[in-house]
């Protein structure tokens, strides 16, 4: 009996979403959490056949958060291919003689998404190996590829310092981002502070103190502060003494002052030898290279911009479609001039998409359920889709779905790509059914509060019933 009355509500709930009603879980997901049905938006499309299985307001333009990525990443692939990879130029100003460059060194940027810390340190090392040990003048950079004009990292939160609000840079290096270690030093009740990497130019100022209790609380009690008149940041507060270590990650220095600490670390601790400073150059176009330095391929950059939700790194894709479509330097203005162009050349624009900064970090992007099914439906036909799909995470098992749907069917069955901000909670991507059907799954919802949990709840119910189509 008990499996007869789970059938027929499965019925009566696929019934109702023919009918355009939400199916019976998701009604009771916004029931208990009292949020009102018209916060939400839904598009679930079968990919075999075109036929749209439940729609429910779906043409109203709402906030995606970071499900826009999901269109920035899929025009990225479209238009610079799966194979494109970014360089970053490094040219020798003077007598290279006997591993010694009596002169400058230049490095040009060109937007790599992804120069993290050890692929500096390989950059270095092809240096090495092109005869540089010894630089008698400067570090000159060159990031004239992106314009980014006056940003502030504090306007979208009031937090400058955090990773996400890292401004787009054509030599951006390691996200822009030192990590903080911190250590309880018992003997003489104090904090040890440490930074990864080692930034010589970058002063710290500790004053913290060790408090008698375990390993909790916001920032487990540290408050960071930055002077940028001086290159310094004050770490002030009292640190549990029940944490053996703790991890903090925050930007720090301008691109150009990071760029030039990095270097200088780096070189030195690779034996190099370098004494001077740093200063912004743009190189003459006939400039000949020392050598070229490739990034990973796109298909691995969308992967670390979708499976994370990387905000730096979806931005640089923005600025780099600006770049190769329309000139540099790369702006944000002629990156969505890109997109726009791409949509209404594969019928897919609509004057419902505002795309923002490319990477959902924006109270005004916009977009429809509609519109992200149509473009998902569009993904699903073009031969890169299997780079696309694996861009995205996977449910239970990794990316910012590797704690969700965790327990049960769902498991494996979906690549989802999530969107969560204050009053903003969205997911989109592909989910495999028990049928073996593949369905595309938009579901859009702004509403107060809807990103502290009532949200990945709906969400749920959505996923759970796409699962028994």
């Amino acid at each position: 009996m008990k499996l007869i009355a789970l059938a027929l509500l499965v019925i009566a709930s696929v019934s109702q979403a023919a009918d355009g009603e939400l199916p019976l879980g998701v009604q009771s997901a916004l029931k208990v959490r009292s949020v009102p049905a018209e916060s939400l938006s839904i598009v679930v499309t079968d990919l075999d056949s075109g036929a749209t299985v439940l729609e429910w307001r779906a043409s109203e333009p709402r906030n995606p958060a970071s499900t826009i990525k999901l269109l920035t990443t899929l025009v990225a692939l479209d238009v610079l291919g799966p194979a494109y990879r970014w360089r970053t130029d490094v040219f020798a100003m003077g007598e290279l003689k006997n591993g010694r460059l009596d002169g400058d060194l230049v490095i040009k940027g060109y937007g790599d998404p992804y120069l993290v810390t050890e692929r500096v340190w390989q950059l270095l090392r092809n240096i090495r190996q092109a005869g540089v040990k010894e630089i008698t003048g400067d570090l000159l950079i060159d990031d004239s590829w992106f314009d980014v004009g006056d940003y502030d990292p504090g306007a979208f939160d009031r937090q400058p310092l955090r990773a996400y609000n890292v401004a787009p840079n054509a030599l951006l290096m390691n996200f822009k981002v030192v990590r903080y270690w911190f250590e309880p030093d018992h003997a003489n009740g104090a904090v040890d502070v440490r930074m990864d990497p080692e930034l010589e130019n970058l002063r710290v100022e500790n004053r913290l103190g060790l408090a008698n209790s375990s390993c909790q609380g916001y920032q487990r009690g540290i408050t960071i502060t930055a002077n940028p008149a001086v290159d310094e940041v004050t770490f002030s507060g009292r640190f549990p003494n029940g944490c053996k270590r703790y991890a903090m990650d925050r930007a720090a220095l301008s691109h150009n002052e990071f760029v030039y600490g990095l270097f200088d670390s780096l070189w030195r601790e690779s034996g190099g030898a370098f004494n001077g400073g740093w200063r912004n150059i743009v190189v003459a176009e006939d400039a000949e290279p020392l050598l070229s330095f490739s990034s990973l391929p796109l298909t691995e950059m969308i992967a670390r911009v979708n499976k994370h939700s990387n905000n730096v790194m979806a931005r640089q894709l923005l600025y780099t479609l600006g770049a190769e479509t329309n000139g540099a330097p790369g702006t944000e203005e002629s990156g969505r001039a890109a997109i726009s162009s791409w949509l209404e050349k594969n019928g897919l624009a609509s004057t419902e998409i505002s795309l923002a900064n490319g990477a959902g970090l924006s109270r005004e992007t916009r977009t429809t359920a509609a519109d992200m099914a149509r473009m998902l439906r569009f993904a699903w036909r073009q031969p890169y889709m299997p780079e696309y799909l694996s861009s995205m995470s996977l449910s239970g098992l990794d990316g910012t779905l590797r704690h969700r749907f965790t327990k049960g069917q769902l498991v494996g069955k979906a690549h989802m790509k999530t969107g969560s901000m204050d009053h903003v909670a969205a997911i989109a991507g592909y989910l495999q059914a028990r049928s073996g059907r593949r369905y595309a799954v938009v579901a859009l919802q702004n509403f107060e509060d809807i990103h502290r949990g009532p949200g990945e709840e709906v969400q749920e119910a959505l996923l759970r019933w796409v699962y028994e189509q």
